[in-house]
């Protein structure tokens, strides 16, 4: 039986890579978007070119309602969900004497949020299949913390809690959960980077480059896989060396 795959915020990014990684490891393909539908209809034409299905849902992850539509149409395609990866994510950096309340409320609400509203719908299916794994998108930044990020920085700090404490719930149901940290990333979110910034973030990384969307996807690959069936509450960092 083929299984399937979602990843939340998957039109772009680093969540495209983990969409387009599942893929070609053979999995069914269910791609959330937000907004913008033609990038989810590029990714499923290409993901189909792997052979196998795919479905593109619109669904803001930040609502309570659509986050259970997501799950049921994916139910109503494939009749089965064995991987949830929780990547849709935002930043909206600021200092926090600048901080806004709805700043501070739009990362947490999408970040950590959403995280919770896709795991409070899929839980129930992956208990009925005893079988199931959720792999959440975190950041270093949830654990070291970033300057003129204490939003964002909270956000991934509460999905690491998440993940360690869905883990020990879920554990004994055959159900692993584990978290990846991204250092920094060549994505959208790190290309409007000054030089001088990109040149005191390499001096950060023990490896001395960016990561790509690819090296996340790799990572989530393997906890999605049969060869992390004993890994859970774990926090994989991403990062170069970064955070250690």
């Amino acid at each position: 039986m083929t299984k399937a795959a979602i990843v939340t915020g998957s039109s772009k990014g680093i969540g495209r890579a983990i969409a387009i990684k599942l893929a070609s490891q053979g999995l069914n393909m269910v791609v959330n978007y937000r907004s913008n539908y033609m990038e989810a209809e590029n990714l499923i034409n290409e993901i189909e070119g792997y052979g196998v299905e795919a479905l593109a849902v619109k669904a803001d992850v930040r609502l309570f309602n659509e986050a259970e539509q997501l799950i049921n149409e994916a139910m109503k395609a494939f009749g089965r969900i064995d991987i949830l990866v929780n990547n849709a994510g935002i930043t909206q950096d600021s200092l926090v004497i600048r901080m806004t309340e709805e700043k501070f409320d739009n990362v947490i609400e999408t970040n950590l949020k959403g995280t919770f509203n896709c795991i409070k719908h899929v839980v129930p299916v992956m208990l009925k299949q005893k079988c199931g794994k959720i792999i959440n998108i975190s950041s270093v930044v949830g654990i070291s913390g970033n300057s003129g990020q204490l939003n964002y920085a909270a956000s991934k700090a509460g999905v690491i809690g998440i993940t360690k404490s869905l883990a020990k719930e879920l554990g004994s149901r055959g159900i692993c959960v584990n978290a990846v940290a991204p250092g920094f990333i060549q994505t959208d979110m790190t290309s409007n980077l000054s030089a001088k910034l990109k040149d005191e973030l390499l001096n950060r990384i023990s490896l001395c480059k960016l990561g790509t969307p690819e090296d996340i996807a790799k990572a989530v690959a393997f906890l999605s896989s049969e060869d992390s069936n004993y890994i859970t509450g774990q926090v994989l960092c991403v990062d170069g060396g970064m955070a250690m």
